[in-house]
């Protein structure tokens, strides 16, 4: 939770006199106009169990379920932020662990998914908190493993190349999260305590059908996708139905997950289309595009309030077949200039993103700028639109200037 100052100031006097601030421990330190430097004790013996919010946001009332608000369409005092892989590997505190640690123990591993995932959240007070996981993380309950191989990335083992491979893998509608993932339901209820305590949101996520499908075909990152594309046109000949049978069991699978999710404490669902960029528009109105209706739409009917964003990496040049996609808010990449994409979608279709990832290694000025250019090009603060970057915060980024990103958005009030 946040104290307010006074209260911050007693626990200090309070500590001092009792002796518990010593070498090893942080003391409180008195906020300043723009960052907030504040210290809870979860132990007095051990300087890590230390937690300290390094900004001065998340304060107000609304704060709380801005970012959620934003996503259903409503109009809101400010335009919203959080920044896709917000928990990464720019951050040093975050290096500490991906240094040490795999891929899957990380993310699997209750304790250090809940630290990674609030480590940016702690330090620059975005609206909401993202489950530090993966897209991938769901494969194993339909019986594909994976790893996530250094200098590779991840590697897919079970091959699904036929009907027949397909017909041997799990049922989608029968899966019981809880048996085989059981850590998602201990991490985002701890996450969901954290993010109440933080007046901030909980964000889950999962991958849209036709991106797990190519993943898994192809076995790992691909550049052209030779192998999925083929098992695409002999399914438009009607000669191997393996792609339709396949995203049919991914939808479902998803749809069921993104509900798992909610179930456990998710806020908000965003639906990951990573590899969007490797379909033309017609092969995303034939397959690629139902399949993730169909997961949306079992999500919005189970859970109709819980807003869904559909992010298709790479999908401008077919952003006018979103426009109905059934998700309550559409992402668009950095490809496309903010107002562009607007105009497409229309005014009355809620908007996220769009600054261009390396802006973050531009000055503070350019910074700012683009957020307010973005801002402004989505129709001003708070109208229907959550400021992302049209992608991941890249490796390197420094992270000074995610903070710049940040606070010129909560402090944006549009143009005079």
């Amino acid at each position: 939770m946040i104290l307010p100052p006074l209260l911050q100031s007693l626990l200090v006097l309070t500590a001092a006199a009792t002796g518990l601030l010593s070498n090893e421990a942080v003391a409180f330190a008195p906020a300043s106009s723009s960052t907030r430097s504040t210290t809870f004790f979860s132990s007095t013996a051990a300087k890590e169990d230390c937690v300290v919010i390094e900004h001065n946001h998340c304060q107000e009332p609304g704060d709380r379920d801005i970012l959620i608000r934003a996503a259903k369409g409503e109009i809101t005092e400010r335009t919203p932020v959080w920044l896709m892989r917000q928990a990464g590997r720019y951050m040093a505190a975050f290096r500490d662990y991906s240094t040490k640690y795999g891929f899957r123990e990380r993310s699997e591993t209750p304790s250090m998914a809940t630290e990674l995932s609030l480590q940016c959240h702690r330090k620059y007070g975005m609206d909401g908190i993202i489950m530090f996981s993966d897209i991938l993380t769901p494969l194993p309950t339909l019986g594909i493993d994976f790893d996530v191989v250094g200098g590779i990335g991840p590697v897919i083992s079970t091959p699904v190349q036929s009907e027949a491979d397909v017909n041997a893998l799990a049922d989608a509608e029968s899966i019981d999260f809880d048996a085989t993932l059981p850590f998602i339901r201990e991490i985002l209820a701890t996450l969901s305590k954290e993010a109440e305590e933080a007046n901030t949101a909980l964000i889950g996520f999962v991958g849209a059908p036709f991106t797990l499908a190519a993943y898994t075909m192809e076995g790992k990152s691909s550049k052209h996708c030779l192998v999925t594309k083929k098992l695409m046109m002999r399914d438009e000949r009607n000669e191997d139905k393996t792609m339709s049978l396949f995203l049919d069991k991914l939808a479902v699978m998803i749809g069921n997950y993104g509900c798992h999710q909610i179930e456990c404490g998710a806020q908000v669902i965003q639906l990951f289309e990573s590899w969007a960029h490797q379909i033309s528009p017609a092969w995303f109105e034939k397959l690629a595009k139902p399949a993730a209706q169909k997961a949306i739409e079992i999500i919005k009917t189970k859970h109709p309030d819980v807003p869904v964003i559909y992010f298709a990496n790479g999908g401008s040049s077919y952003l006018e077949l979103q426009r109905d996609m059934g998700a309550d808010m559409i992402a668009v990449d950095w490809s496309i200039d903010m107002a562009q994409a607007r105009q497409i979608l229309g005014p009355d279709i809620p908007i996220s993103g769009n600054i261009d990832p390396t802006i973050l290694f531009g000055s503070k000025e350019q910074i700012e700028q683009a957020v307010r250019d973005c801002i402004d090009k989505a129709g001003g603060p708070g109208n229907k639109h959550l400021l992302n970057l049209g992608h991941g915060v890249m490796q390197g980024t420094p992270e000074e200037a995610v903070g710049w990103l940040v606070d010129e958005c909560k402090r944006y009030k549009g143009k005079q």
